[in-house]
């Protein structure tokens, strides 16, 4: 019988939410302790998960745990390396689970372990530009690090005044995810930049991101880095030697809140993912008015940018540190998908009952706004503002970028908005 201990961190202490128990991945079952259930400000760890005495399904269990693992390719050179089955979510767990996306840790024992950070040397940072799955996997495996996702990313810590970058080694929070560039796809790191930039000048609220670039610039010379929206230092932070321990506070993405596996991420005919993103929203967020125009916002600026791949584990819900409130999360994972002529024409979820992007047009919007409960007047304006501002705000990102040594993006832009002529 496997024991697992699911633990949360609230205000940065570590609390035990409860158990993950059963004989293998396909019969194990999550609890909340009974101590934890009795607490008065206890807190649900998921939507999907809500505070009950009894056991959750192993389907269920599944579904919200394995959601934080890694996934395609990235997982099954994991699971090679650990010498584990790639479908055994639960070992693989509970070697990555000591640093999750959100505020979750799995371990089998009570007992305190130290943390703290290894500095990398320049080299490492270029072989980790360069050697793709390889070295994202080690990283991975040395840090008990889990982060979502088929892509090869890592979780480090950055000292932004020294401008270095550090491995967390025990339990110590990374503050960025780095993002390696995908061999198949030419110019991605630019284009996810150049993508975010241009979000944030539509109005859509973004973590800070930036390119780390290790040469001239080329694919493998280069890294995505996103700055952890769930993960806060401030004047109250410890120090883990000379370095401030960040606090992590929880999220979970919409596929998890929704109670989705993450095989099933982009929708098929009838599930209507997004009027469900709404009904959490509405139903969950501190301020559900406000959030349910951001998400709204934000799906509209997918599509003009022509990003395909903005599945539900590409949204997500934030946590506030003391667990007492649900927002949404600020946006990521951004890229546009249809420059490339290997990618899908069809959204990740439908728009007023159309994933085909070249098929999807005003009267779809104003379907969607209908079934997702948005008055068309306010819906309408804020999606021709988004029109409106994209095709200065790609140049304008674009200028920003060639100025800091990216000659490239300006092509990406030019591709972009020459894919998405007919949108705009």
């Amino acid at each position: 019988m496997r024991h697992y201990n699911v633990y949360l961190e609230i205000d940065g202490s570590q609390v035990k939410v409860g158990e993950i128990e059963g004989n293998s991945s396909e019969d194990a079952s999550f609890s909340y302790s009974k101590e934890y259930v009795a607490r008065t400000d206890s807190r649900a760890i998921s939507v999907s998960l809500p505070i009950q005495e009894e056991p959750f399904s192993p389907e269920r269990t599944k579904i919200f745990f394995d959601g934080l693992l890694p996934e395609g390719f990235m997982r099954k050179s994991i699971a090679t390396n650990m010498h584990f089955d790639e479908n055994d979510y639960l070992s693989i767990l509970y070697n990555l689970g000591k640093e999750c996306l959100g505020a979750i840790r799995i371990d089998e024992s009570d007992e305190e372990q130290e943390s703290g950070y290894e500095a990398i040397t320049s080299m490492q940072v270029e072989e980790l530009a360069a050697e793709g799955t390889t070295k994202s996997t080690e990283i991975v495996i040395k840090t008990h690090l889990s982060l979502t996702g088929a892509s090869g990313k890592v979780g480090l810590y950055y000292d932004e005044k020294e401008g270095r970058w550090y491995l967390p080694c025990g339990l110590a929070p990374s503050t960025h995810i780095v993002k390696q560039s995908h061999i198949r796809l030419d110019g991605i790191v630019t284009n996810e930049q150049l993508s975010m930039l241009t979000a944030h000048k539509c109005g859509i609220d973004i973590p800070e991101s930036f390119i780390i670039n290790v040469g001239q610039g080329t694919d493998s010379q280069v890294l995505f880095a996103t700055k952890r929206y769930d993960r806060i230092i401030d004047e109250t932070s410890q120090l883990i030697g000379n370095l401030k321990r960040p606090f992590r506070v929880h999220q979970e993405d919409f596929a998890q809140a929704m109670g989705v596996a993450a095989f099933e991420k982009y929708e098929t005919d009838g599930q209507n993912y997004a009027e469900k993103m709404f009904e959490i929203i509405r139903n969950y967020a501190r301020r559900p008015l406000e959030d349910q125009l951001r998400l709204w916002d934000r799906i509209v600026f997918n599509f003009v940018l022509g990003n395909t791949d903005a599945h539900i584990k590409n949204y997500s819900l934030l946590y506030d540190p003391h667990m007492e409130g649900i927002s949404l999360a600020p946006a990521y994972d951004m890229i546009s998908t249809v420059i490339y002529e290997s990618a899908t024409k069809d959204m990740s979820f439908n728009i007023g009952g159309i994933r085909n992007l070249d098929s999807i047009d005003e009267d779809s919007f104003k379907s969607l706004a209908a079934k997702v409960g948005i008055g068309e007047k306010i819906a309408m304006s804020n999606y021709h503002k988004v029109l409106d501002r994209f095709e200065n705000a790609v140049k304008e990102s674009a200028e920003e970028l060639k100025e800091m040594g990216f000659v490239n993006a300006g092509d990406i832009a030019e591709r972009i908005l020459l894919a998405r002529k007919k949108a705009l």
